[in-house]
């Protein structure tokens, strides 16, 4: 069982809220075939902000400079807390053929934390994004170790946590994976799921029409056997029956 510190910037008496991934259908499909979910390096992320921390310099007590010896150990998979976001669609889902699954934070973090006993409590963590500005990201990269010379893995996760208030829109929760191993260090870490039991829920894009949503609903269900629910996401349906008093 995952202790309070995995548990990140998150309030423990709601830690069960619904958090969303907007994939692609390929990549749905491949994950319900090859069981496996796939996190990857922040050096792969796209924001020259992602783990600048660690990719910084430290200052030691006597003056001499040093790198972060495991600035490449963590592995990381961004979710939001957007129920239905017009921004999260057009960006993840361009060409209309996106899902978005949907799980809770517990079963997330549990389903990495179960393969790695008895280290999941130094390896596996989860947590929502803070948006910070320039100055309050400062002041958190110079007091977020408190001074020590060997910060615990959960101190070292929460600067993965933090984000300029530009990304706001994304609401951020992160799955994320340190190898305490040295010398391990790669692109990606991928691990055993039952899929099933991690995802509840699909919802595919509402930009495809009825009739095109029903093919593309068959074609999950075929490929992947799920047999939770699969909805048309209906963020664009107009209003119907509305009735206004004007007059009156």
């Amino acid at each position: 069982m995952l202790k309070t510190n995995n548990y990140i910037n998150i309030d423990l008496k709601v830690k069960d809220q619904y958090i969303y991934r907007i994939i692609s259908i390929e990549r749905l499909i491949e994950l319900f075939s090859n069981k496996k979910n796939l996190l990857v390096s922040p050096r792969k992320w796209e924001d020259p902000f992602e783990n600048f921390i660690l990719k910084s310099k430290a200052r030691l007590s006597d003056g001499k400079i040093v790198d972060f010896g495991f600035r490449d150990n963590f592995y990381g998979q961004c979710w939001t807390r957007h129920k239905a976001s017009d921004a999260m669609w057009r960006i993840y889902s361009p060409e209309s053929s996106g899902v978005r699954i949907r799980t809770t934070i517990p079963k997330l973090a549990n389903s990495l934390a179960v393969g790695l006993h008895p280290w999941q409590n130094v390896q596996c963590f989860i947590g929502k994004v803070k948006y910070l500005n320039n100055k309050k990201m400062m002041d958190f990269a110079n007091t977020v170790f408190k001074g020590k010379i060997n910060p615990e893995a959960y101190e070292l996760a929460k600067t993965l946590l933090i984000k300029r208030p530009a990304f706001k829109h994304e609401n951020e929760v992160r799955l994320l994976y340190f190898e305490k191993e040295s010398g391990k260090s790669g692109s990606i870490y991928e691990y055993d799921i039952d899929p099933h039991s991690l995802i509840d829920q699909i919802m595919i894009d509402p930009r495809l029409d009825c009739s095109e949503f029903r093919k593309v609903k068959a074609d999950i269900q075929s490929k992947t056997n799920f047999k939770g629910r699969i909805l048309r996401s209906l963020l664009y349906a107009p209003p119907e029956n509305m009735v206004f008093p004007f007059g009156l």
